[in-house]
């Protein structure tokens, strides 16, 4: 396996290396340097105005995005305490916002608007009462698609806080919204196998919302967390993960991680919501460009699109490179996923409902890593309301956890038996 990842890195060049509860993290919170107090929103005279209220000074970044049409704000790390209301939405030329943490040291604040937007000020304003004595202000007007395209192109708009009320900065020179990590020493892997947990979506994507609120982002992770601690405690596994904490990691950053490890295996955890809320149940995914039904196409084509959504350039990611490195390496692992699958599926079962035809077949983009076995598993429909209860309740959780460990038991057993002379 290892002859096979070395020809491959060789001859398609460096890959892109990446490397809770219901509450944000309190050791996160106490670091920042600011705290975001209230989000508003207006319209006036052919004006939408967005307003956020710091209780500190910081810097900011804002430009657009197209396809759809955003507006997006970068911030240093900040808190969150919002007014106990719901968020704005469909106010002037702006249909929603969300925000996040969308890499360690940077917040990430997206306008989704109804139409292409030109940013016709930004500014910061200070205020007379203690906790509004930093506003930042944006001010948006519609404009034709020509030229909101033209504004794409252009650089970020930069500005910072002053003593005095500060216009609009103009725009500056910035260095590019895409994150490129740096590379990290290779690890030195031990006897004990290497599974990596992928907790779906974080930070600026929550995932899916389920019928009585809850973020796919928060239901992942405690239920990765819960997983690594069951995995790690049998003494048989090293257990990493691609998130720890609620923050916004590419998709494509999540498979090179877990090359980049020399994971054994990868699982990447979800919960879905569609149109029926009486559908339920869990299922598994493993890779194939031909989806088992249309239900799972569409799901993969929503979870392919997160990146876009919070503001991913992924035209850079060329199709050839990923049919490649599938034809080249990917026919033994696709296998393996294949197997890795059928174990989970019949362990899940002897504990929950399942969604019928379990075992599915997918294009997930998360699941092209051309070396490393990987299943996509389905937790069950944030839209159905008992899925979602049970999804909230730890102890349903721990129950998954343990069928978990007996699936990645039996699957090791399997694998080295396989490699005995």
């Amino acid at each position: 396996m290892w002859r096979m990842a070395w020809i491959l890195r060789l001859a398609l060049g460096c890959v892109l290396l990446f490397g809770t509860s219901w509450s944000e993290d309190s050791s996160a919170r106490a670091s920042v340097q600011a705290v975001v107090t209230d989000a508003r929103v207006g319209a006036h005279a052919g004006t939408t105005r967005f307003v956020l209220e710091f209780t500190d000074q910081v810097t900011a970044r804002v430009f657009s995005l197209a396809n759809p049409y955003r507006i997006v704000i970068d911030l240093p790390e900040v808190g969150w305490r919002l007014p106990a209301r719901p968020l704005p939405k469909r106010v002037g030329l702006m249909e929603r916002f969300r925000y996040g943490l969308f890499k360690p040291g940077v917040t990430r604040v997206v306008l989704e608007t109804t139409g292409p937007a030109a940013i016709h000020d930004v500014f910061f304003l200070g205020g007379a009462k203690p906790a509004r004595d930093y506003r930042l202000v944006v001010d948006l007007v519609s404009t034709t698609r020509a030229a909101f395209l033209r504004g794409v192109e252009a650089p970020a708009i930069s500005v910072a806080k002053s003593p005095a009320v500060q216009p609009r900065a103009g725009r500056t020179p910035s260095l590019p919204v895409r994150f490129v990590p740096a590379p990290r020493k290779p690890e030195i892997r031990p006897r004990k196998p290497l599974i990596v947990l992928d907790p779906g979506h974080g930070g600026v994507d929550p995932g899916a919302i389920g019928a009585g609120g809850t973020r796919e982002k928060h239901i992942v992770l405690s239920a990765a967390r819960e997983f690594r601690t069951m995995l790690e405690k049998t003494g048989r596994y090293r257990v990493k993960m691609t998130r720890e904490r609620d923050v916004f990691i590419p998709l494509r950053d999540r498979v090179a991680f877990a090359r980049e490890v020399s994971a054994d295996l990868f699982i990447s955890i979800h919960a879905d919501s569609i149109r029926s809320s009486r559908v339920r149940g869990l299922s598994v995914y493993t890779l194939s460009e031909r989806a088992s039904d249309q239900e799972s196409a569409e799901l993969a084509e929503r979870e392919n699109k997160a990146d876009l959504i919070v503001g991913i350039d992924l035209t850079e990611t060329a199709p050839e490179i990923t049919n490649i490195l599938i034809d080249l390496a990917q026919r033994e692992t696709m296998n393996r996923s294949a197997r890795f699958a059928a174990i989970l599926v019949k362990e899940l079962g002897r504990e929950t409902r399942l969604l019928r035809n379990s075992h599915r077949f997918a294009g997930f983009r998360v699941l092209k890593a051309p070396d490393v076995p990987s299943v996509l598993v389905e937790l069950g429909f944030l839209s159905n309301r008992r899925d979602e209860r049970d999804l909230r309740k730890k102890s349903y959780r721990l129950t998954l956890a343990k069928a978990l460990v007996r699936a990645v038991d039996r699957y090791f057993a399997r694998v080295e038996q396989a490699v005995l002379p």
